[in-house]
C-alpha cells in the first residue's frame, strides 16, 4: 500500500507521524507528520507501471483548496495554532515497477 510506503519513508527520515486519513467535513489528509517545528501535511499520490502521468500531477486546484481547509481545521482542533510552528504541504509520490517502489518527496509542493 502506497500510504504504507509513505509512511515508512518519513519515519526513516525522522519525521513524527501525527495522524493518517485525517478527515473533516473538508476532506482527508492521509500523512500528518512533524519535523522540529514543522507541521507537514503529506497527500500520498501512487501509481502502477501502466499509467503515463505522474501520481502528483493529479493534486489538481479541487483538491488543493480542500486538503488546506483540512489542515487549518486539524491545526485548530488540536491546538497547534497555539505554539509555534511551520506548516508544510508536501506530496509524496509513489511508482511500482517490477515489484519495487519508486519514492519521490516533494517538499512545498503547494
Amino acid at each position: 500500500d502506497g500510504e504504507c510506503k509513505a509512511g515508512e519513508f518519513l519515519e526513516e527520515n525522522n519525521f513524527e507521524i501525527l495522524m493518517r486519513n485525517f478527515r473533516s467535513h473538508f476532506g482527508e489528509i492521509d500523512i500528518i507528520a512533524k519535523k522540529s517545528n514543522v507541521i507537514v501535511f503529506v497527500e500520498v499520490k501512487s501509481r502502477g507501471k501502466n499509467h503515463i502521468a505522474l501520481p502528483c500531477e493529479s493534486v489538481n486546484h479541487s483538491k488543493i483548496l480542500k486538503i488546506r481547509k483540512t489542515a487549518s481545521f486539524f491545526i485548530m482542533m488540536h491546538g497547534y495554532g497555539k505554539e509555534k510552528y511551520n506548516y508544510r504541504f508536501d506530496v509524496i509520490e509513489l511508482l511500482k515497477k517490477e515489484g519495487h517502489w519508486y519514492i519521490r518527496h516533494i517538499e512545498n509542493a503547494f
